[in-house]
């Protein structure tokens, strides 16, 4: 069935095109950002059916994406997003589709200093709640754009996973090596998904630092009035601190952009500070940008070493110890 299946799809594959404002099932799109159901036909057949139900109607991206059954709609106004959805709610209704009252959320993001509309968001006569901050795909985003809670969810979903293999990493009679790379395997994953996009200050890196060596201790029976040295306990159990394998991400994430042609999508979603626009009071947000040049410093790459594949893996592999 399976062996079929893959043929139909490459077939088709062959015979059709997707435009690209799917971003769920298309070659050649972040793995971070696919959407996997247990036929490998169906995800491109879906993909098809809503790219040509709503072809006519799709803008550019970051305007328009479509995620599966999700779609994401931006605009920089209220009235904007309304007609936007009211025209997206008659094609999908003529065409014998509806959007989902209940799921319909909005995010304003208040980067601009000019005065908010007094409009509301509506869906067919209804008004769409506001959200604050919403999860989707795994993350965790913020309508002031930063990672706060992203974090905290992150920390939260690895000490799930660490809770659920708890009989595993707390028996004594499993070595400790065998207990570190369980946690490098199912742990730490979970604790960095999409970290390489984060722009992260002090107290991020902090946060997680703190709540690996409390897992690792436990691991390994010990606490802190115990005074064993972090050191001593990453040793033991075979794991690099966690601050620099997030650089590690967040540069390997790096790499591949610097490797894409500058018109790839993947360029469309890098923010960077405008220049000759005044901005409001205190401290502006810190970018990924910047983050990105401060990791490079710290670390003494040139961003030109990235267009070389091979030796930018070696530039920032950590290894374990």
């Amino acid at each position: 069935m399976k062996l079929w299946e893959r043929v139909i799809e490459h077939r088709l594959r062959r015979m059709t095109s997707v435009t690209k404002n799917q971003f769920g099932f298309m070659p050649g799109r972040s793995t971070m950002e696919a959407i996997f159901l247990g036929s490998a036909l169906s995800p491109y057949l879906f993909a098809l059916v809503m790219d040509e139900v709503t072809r006519d109607i799709q803008g550019d991206i970051p305007w328009c994406m479509l995620f599966a059954d999700d779609v994401v709609l931006v605009d920089d106004s209220r009235t904007g997003v309304n007609r936007k959805l009211e025209l997206w709610r008659q094609t999908l209704k003529s065409k014998g589709f509806r959007l989902s009252r209940t799921k319909t959320e909005y995010m304003m993001c208040g980067f601009s200093t000019t005065r908010c509309e007094e409009e509301e968001v509506s869906l067919d006569g209804r008004v769409v709640p506001r959200k604050d901050t919403f999860r989707y795909l795994g993350s965790m985003l913020q309508e002031d754009g930063g990672i706060d809670e992203d974090v905290n969810h992150r920390i939260k979903a690895g000490w799930m996973k660490w809770r659920q293999a708890s009989g595993i990493l707390c028996d004594k009679r499993v070595s400790q090596k065998l207990k570190g790379k369980f946690y490098r395997t199912a742990v730490r994953p979970a604790m960095l998904y999409g970290a390489e996009c984060w722009p992260t200050k002090r107290r991020h890196v902090q946060q997680l630092g703190v709540a690996e060596m409390r897992m690792l201790r436990w691991m390994c029976g010990h606490t802190r009035k115990d005074r064993v040295r972090n050191d001593d306990i990453r040793d033991r159990v075979g794991v690099a601190p966690i601050e620099e394998k997030l650089v590690q991400h967040r540069l390997r994430w790096f790499g591949h952009i610097q490797r894409r042609p500058p018109e790839a999508l993947v360029h469309s979603g890098r923010l960077k500070r405008a220049e000759n626009v005044k901005r409001g009071r205190g401290r502006p947000n810190l970018t990924w940008e910047e983050s990105v040049k401060r990791d490079l410093k710290d670390w003494s790459i040139t961003k030109e070493l990235a267009m070389d594949r091979g030796a930018w893996k070696l530039a920032i592999h950590v290894p374990e110890p």
